[in-house]
Order: structure tokens, then C-alpha cells, then sequence
């Protein structure tokens, strides 16, 4: 056995699992309905239930830690926190502030309620981050009152931006700002805080979170299922901007193959291969994701050594090969988990 860091899941939508092997056709927003129809129809037990198992899954494949994005109501955050804690699984409530668009359990009637909330499941010992969940779902005061709070807290800070066109056309139709610029004129970047997917950030988007020592979390594995697009990887690495990964809709559970597609994305756009460092890509595997939830402390992850798909390895090309060359089958709990 080999130890290692554990693999960090930076953003997690666990209810989303269910939706595994549905939803063909149509884009993104078609998808986004059938997945806002489950996330209407869940009762707090059927979560509870349904996350221990994601979680379990999460864990026999090598994520040790775990950000689950949360929007489906305050006690339901607490089954989430339970169903981590029985699984073993380092746990963090990115705890999602939605006060527009979206269906009535997502959302909190003012940012006043949202921290209340927020606060709540601090008091019960939950880990969070403050996580406006989008420039559609916050509007702009409520973007500059969330990041003062998560400042004046020193607590991580989360957002979907520039995952879609559509979304950075009418950001700019409402403010005359893309979403990236919007969450910087608001005061929601800076070394606690992580952007999620920035697939279309452009180049004045990817200076602004350089400048600001930001950190992006890309998935690209559901990227690719919900045809999202490319993360600009080679243009994001040559800005040396922090990146972290997640599991996000859980389409697939494999923190491995998320760090091979971040190479893969970045072979493809370059022509050029070893663009990300393997020091580089287990980083961004754990302790870039740890960082980005504000944990300091997570538990190891372990590498079958005599696993059949590590035959004929040598030992010093086995980090190699476990990224380039292996699924998450290869990495166990350590001995005392």
C-alpha cells in the first residue's frame, strides 16, 4: 500500500447521483429541468438516505473530504452532514444562498434569513461555506453582503460563474458586467474563494482571479455530460491560478479521471503533452480542494500497489500511472477508517 493525501471533492451535488443514466438529449437547461423536478420531489429521509450512499461511494473511490453545494433546505443540510459523518467522510455545507428563480425550497426570502441559516448550522458543529449560488440566484447587493460576511468570518466563499453563454448574456444584459467581473465588483474574490466551473471566463475574467488569488473548481467530468464545454486549462495554468476538483452532478465517481481530463483538456488545446505536472495535478486533487474548503486536516487515502491495473509498474513511475492509467478501483480507506 501506498498512502497518500486524500482526494478532496470540492463540489458535490449528491442528490444529483439519481439521475444517473437519464437525461439524453437537450442541453443543459433541459437537464437543469428534470434535475430541479428531483430536487422538488425528495423528502429529507429519502436524502439523508440517498447521500450516505453517494458518500459511501465517494469514499471507496479515493475522496476522503467532501464540499457538498447545498439547496435543498436547512434540516436537509443537516442529513447531508449526518449521511458524511456515518460514511466517514471529512464534511463541509457549502450552504447555498438562492433568493431568486429556481423553486421555493431553494430558496430563502433575504440574505438576513439565508444567514440565520447559515448560522444555525454552525451552532450544530456543521463546517460551511457561504456559497451564493450564481449571479442568477443573487443579486448584486446581496452578492456584496454575502462577501463581507464570509470576510468578516474568514470563511470560504463558493459560486457558480461562467458555466454557460446564456448565463454570461444575461449577466450582461442585467448589469453590463460578465458573471466573473460582477462577483469581483461585489467583493466575492479573494484566497478564500472558489469559482466554480468558469468555463467561459474570458481573458479579463481569468486576470481578475489571478489578481485576486482565487481558486476555480473544475468538473470536468459532468462538464462534459451536460456539453458545458472546455475550461481554458492552459491558459488558466499559465496564470498559475489555484484549481481544485469535483464530482458535481456525480454523473461519474472518479477523482482520478477528473485530473486526467484537466491534463487531457490542456493536451488537446496546447498539442503538447506533460502541460500539468504530476506534483501539480495531485495537488489539485487534495490539498488545492482542501484549501478551497478551509480544512487543514483530512483523512489519507491509500493506493493498492498490487492492484492488476498497477502490474508491471515500476515504483518510480507509479503517481504516473495511477493518473494516467487507473480508475478510482485502485484507491482504499487507510487501515484505521
Amino acid at each position: 500500500m501506498l498512502t497518500l493525501p486524500g482526494f478532496v471533492d470540492a463540489h458535490c451535488h449528491a442528490f444529483q447521483r439519481a439521475l444517473r443514466g437519464r437525461g439524453h438529449g437537450g442541453d443543459f437547461w433541459a437537464w437543469r429541468d428534470e434535475m430541479i423536478a428531483l430536487a422538488g420531489s425528495l423528502s429529507v429521509a429519502e436524502i439523508r438516505s440517498e447521500y450516505l450512499e453517494v458518500y459511501r461511494e465517494l469514499r471507496a473511490n479515493g475522496y476522503t473530504a467532501v464540499g457538498e453545494f447545498h439547496y435543498l433546505g436547512h434540516e436537509e443540510a443537516k442529513a447531508a452532514a449526518d449521511a458524511a459523518d456515518e460514511a466517514g467522510i471529512a464534511f463541509v455545507c457549502l450552504y447555498a444562498c438562492y433568493l431568486r428563480g429556481g423553486i421555493p425550497r431553494f430558496r430563502q426570502d433575504s440574505v438576513a434569513v439565508y444567514l440565520r441559516e447559515l448560522e444555525a448550522l454552525r451552532d450544530a458543529g456543521i463546517r460551511v461555506g457561504v456559497a451564493p449560488h450564481s449571479v442568477r440566484a443573487c443579486p448584486a447587493d446581496a452578492l456584496t453582503e454575502l462577501g463581507r460576511y464570509a470576510a468578516e468570518h474568514e470563511l470560504p466563499l463558493h459560486v457558480h460563474a461562467d458555466e454557460q453563454p446564456r448565463e454570461i448574456e444575461e449577466c450582461l444584459a442585467e448589469h453590463g458586467l460578465r458573471p466573473i467581473e460582477l462577483l469581483a465588483r461585489s467583493g466575492c474574490l479573494g484566497p478564500s474563494s472558489t469559482v466554480v466551473h468558469a468555463t467561459h471566463a474570458d481573458g479579463g475574467e481569468l486576470d481578475l482571479l489571478r489578481d485576486t488569488g482565487s481558486r476555480i473548481c473544475v468538473c470536468p467530468t459532468t462538464e462534459a455530460n451536460l456539453g458545458d464545454g472546455f475550461l481554458p486549462v492552459a491558459r488558466v495554468c499559465h496564470r498559475e491560478i489555484g484549481m481544485c476538483i469535483g464530482s458535481d452532478s456525480n454523473v461519474r465517481i472518479d477523482p482520478l479521471e477528473e485530473l486526467r481530463e484537466l491534463e487531457g483538456i490542456a493536451r488537446r488545446q496546447t498539442g503538447k503533452r506533460g502541460v500539468i505536472s504530476v506534483d501539480a495535478l495531485l495537488s489539485f486533487g487534495a490539498d488545492e480542494g482542501a484549501a478551497a474548503l478551509g480544512l487543514d486536516v483530512w483523512p489519507d487515502a491509500v493506493v493498492d500497489l498490487e492492484h492488476p491495473q498497477l502490474r508491471g509498474v515500476d515504483e518510480a513511475a507509479v503517481y504516473e500511472a495511477l493518473l494516467f492509467s487507473c480508475t478510482g478501483d485502485v484507491l482504499r480507506k487507510t487501515s484505521d477508517q
